[in-house]
């Protein structure tokens, strides 16, 4: 195949509904409805129904929905947050932020995700709350750390940055815990032109506190009550998402099936593939696979004209930011070793059957 495969490829996407967006931004244009406004509203209510949650806030990305959802809960200094060492680094920002500081757990061998069995030996009597991440846009297993939750009396928040669209046993995830805290940027399976985030939540307090804390700490202009942040969500950001959230499901289902089509048909032993729980309906954010030579693999996939791409080869634990916090390499080995040999695999809905196939013969052919 003579044609690049990229990792990760906007251009198709975007040109299918250029024609929307461009008459959603004119709408926006004309009533001038830049920050905040009536077209974040809109989304804000179209992705709490597709949610199946009474709230979503809309904010400025996915990083400040963590930090506002720290500070709403009423985490801060000298609270702990337990969160796992293998995700993107803004979970950690999140706690960090809120002045906490975050706990890490190592994850599992076969899913990726934290692994429950290591949690409560971190919980001390400074842990406020515990973070659970469905990472690459695959569904933690929720019961299980809502229960540890419920036990030690601490708050839940998923992390869902990945995962818009993911389902939990037949449940969309976002409508578990306290809160859950979602990234637009442009890259996700729902993606906003230009950078935005939402958290969801069913509890009307929370979502009053949030409101606020988004808005310079303001529910009436220029009486400020707390100290607040500038963590709005534009409204050019927000058309762009009204009109990407009616092809989700599609987007989504398309990216399951290329899913199904790596998972069945790579027979290559020396590559492995994150275990799927038969509760967890995963939206294959990123499709990431482990081989022990992550180079010279790369290699072999750029010989045959596919990009593959990184995510993320320094876990949080060993990051030169959160080297005050003392952690050394050896503490989380699952983490450790998916850092040092996962490679992401082209997916997005755009690839053509034949791209994967491409994908397919190249993968086995290692």
């Amino acid at each position: 195949m003579e044609k690049k495969i990229n990792c990760l490829d906007l251009k198709g996407q975007h040109q299918q509904i250029k024609k929307e967006v461009f008459e959603a931004f004119e709408k926006v244009y004309e009533k001038t409805a830049f920050s905040g406004g009536p077209f974040v509203e809109e989304f804000e209510k179209a992705f709490s129904t597709f949610c199946n949650v009474k709230h979503t806030i809309g904010v400025s990305n996915g990083t400040t929905a963590l930090h506002l959802a720290m500070l709403a809960l009423g985490i801060g200094a000298g609270d702990e947050v337990i969160i796992p060492a293998n995700t993107f680094i803004a979970t950690a920002w999140g706690v960090s932020h809120a002045g906490a500081t975050p706990v890490y757990v190592d994850c599992t061998a076969d899913t990726w995700e934290i692994d429950i069995t290591k949690i409560e030996e971190k919980i001390t009597p400074k842990t406020k709350a515990i973070i659970g991440v469905h990472l690459y846009g695959q569904p933690f297993d929720i019961d299980a750390v809502a229960a540890i939750c419920k036990k030690h009396n601490l708050k839940f928040i998923e992390d869902a940055a990945q995962a818009q669209g993911a389902y939990y046993k037949n449940k969309p995830i976002g409508s578990f815990g306290e809160m859950a805290c979602f990234s637009f940027y442009p890259g996700k399976n729902l993606g906003a032109c230009g950078e935005a985030g939402g958290i969801t939540t069913n509890s009307d307090e929370y979502t009053k506190h949030l409101h606020s804390l988004r808005n310079h700490g303001s529910m009436v202009r220029y009486y400020h009550d707390e100290i607040g942040y500038n963590y709005r969500m534009g409204g050019l950001e927000a058309a762009s998402l009204s009109i990407k959230l009616k092809y989700l499901n599609d987007w989504n289902n398309r990216r399951r099936a290329i899913a199904k089509r790596y998972q069945s048909e790579v027979k290559n032993p020396k590559i492995k593939m994150q275990a799927q729980p038969t509760w967890a309906d995963s939206v294959y954010h990123l499709f990431v696979v482990t081989t022990d030579n992550k180079e010279k693999f790369v290699k072999h996939l750029d010989s045959k004209n596919i990009n593959a791409a990184y995510h993320y080869p320094v876990p949080c634990h060993l990051q030169k930011a959160y080297a005050h916090l003392g952690y050394k390499k050896g503490d989380f080995p699952n983490s450790e070793y998916l850092a040092e040999n996962c490679v992401s695999l082209p997916m997005y809905a755009e690839l053509t059957d034949a791209e994967v196939s491409h994908v397919i013969e190249a993968l086995n052919s290692y």
